[in-house]
């Protein structure tokens, strides 16, 4: 058999823009391979989602629900659609991605008010919640109904299982729900060495949005219902906002191997330890700094623009703040279950050489 597609790309070439940038890992290739040929039931009512059902009830308990869908952007709407009423209000951190990276999506597809604080760390709190966690009963105010963390946070940082369970404890008592958006929810789990349940359901997280792209799916995340009794119309929302696959069975053996095993866990762990190695590396190169903590696969550092400029020609990144001042910028290099010793030596040594070019 052959095919007319060509390789358009050098596979030996990795950058350090977004986890998002690196391929399909090996064994969810196979994953893949091994669901094909033959019929499955279309729409989810196959084999290979009922089984990944049990694997995530394995992980979360056995009242989660599980309804997988394409994309980041969909389960964090889908999940908020169906925690809120058209009146109510979703309170999130100031830099949460529902509310700088959606392109209005929970605003304009899911018809949703978000209510954001600032926070110093990309981290809410009990006290930073009741910012905006307020007018219950006023009828010119959109009602707060949800509470929106993300873990690992845009800024890189972690919550910890303390720190959701108090976030989760102090909305409770508000009458209002919990919902994370866990895009990297595995990277946390994995550099705070506990189980995915400790840092949702057993902190009481209601709902999770769980990701799967960003640590070695070709497509595919996850709206579970780690509290049945918070949503409403799941399976009409998933349908209604385009995210009903037909062929599911292809979304769902991807978790089943990405969940089943231990692979999770190892691929977390690797983008994290190439985090690590790669603030070590940079910290003392002259005129660099490192101004946040390195808690998981993300770094930011601040050096001169030019130099970022030169050094963005040979490994792609993004600036994060572009508003430091002095000619400097501040960056942000994201580290995948793919990123190696060699990567990420490479990509210091270089940065080293541009900072005296």
């Amino acid at each position: 058999m052959t095919t007319d597609a060509v390789r358009r790309h050098d596979p030996e070439i990795k950058t350090f823009a977004s986890d998002n940038y690196a391929g399909v890992h090996p064994e969810i290739l196979e994953a893949i391979a091994l669901a094909n040929g033959g019929h499955q039931v279309s729409y989810g009512d196959d084999v290979y989602t009922e089984a990944t059902r049990e694997i995530f009830r394995g992980h979360f308990g056995e009242q989660a629900d599980v309804w997988p869908v394409f994309n980041g952007t969909a389960a964090n709407v889908i999940s908020l659609r169906s925690m809120c009423s058209p009146w109510e209000a979703v309170v999130c951190a100031e830099t949460a991605h529902i509310n700088t990276d959606e392109g209005g999506a929970p605003e304009v597809t899911g018809g949703l008010k978000l209510l954001p604080v600032p926070t110093p760390d990309g981290k809410l709190t009990p006290e930073l919640i009741d910012r905006q966690a307020w007018g219950f009963g006023d009828v010119h105010r959109a009602q707060p109904r949800v509470v929106s963390i993300s873990n690992t946070t845009e800024l890189g940082t972690l919550y910890t299982p303390g720190e959701i369970k108090a976030i989760c404890d102090h909305a409770h008592e508000l009458g209002m729900l919990v919902h994370l958006d866990g895009s990297r929810v595995t990277n946390a789990a994995a550099a705070l060495d506990v189980p995915l349940r400790a840092i949702t359901t057993d902190a009481g997280v209601d709902v999770l949005s769980f990701g799967g792209t960003k640590i070695g799916l070709l497509l595919g995340e996850a709206v579970v219902a780690l509290n049945p009794t918070a949503v409403a119309g799941l399976p009409y929302l998933r349908k209604t906002s385009m995210q009903l696959a037909s062929k599911m069975r292809f979304v769902s053996v991807q978790f089943e191997a990405l969940l089943g095993g231990d692979l999770w866990l190892r691929s977390a762990r690797q983008a994290n330890a190439m985090a690590a190695r790669l603030a070590h590396a940079v910290r003392d190169i002259p005129g660099v700094e490192v101004p946040r903590p390195v808690e998981a696969n993300a770094v930011f550092a601040i050096l001169p623009a030019d130099a970022a400029d030169r050094l963005r020609k040979r490994f792609r990144f993004y600036n994060w703040n572009e508003q430091i001042g002095g000619g400097r910028v501040e960056v942000r290099w994201m580290c995948a279950f793919d990123t190696t010793e060699a990567d990420v030596d490479a990509f210091a040594a270089t940065l080293a050489a541009e900072m005296h070019a």
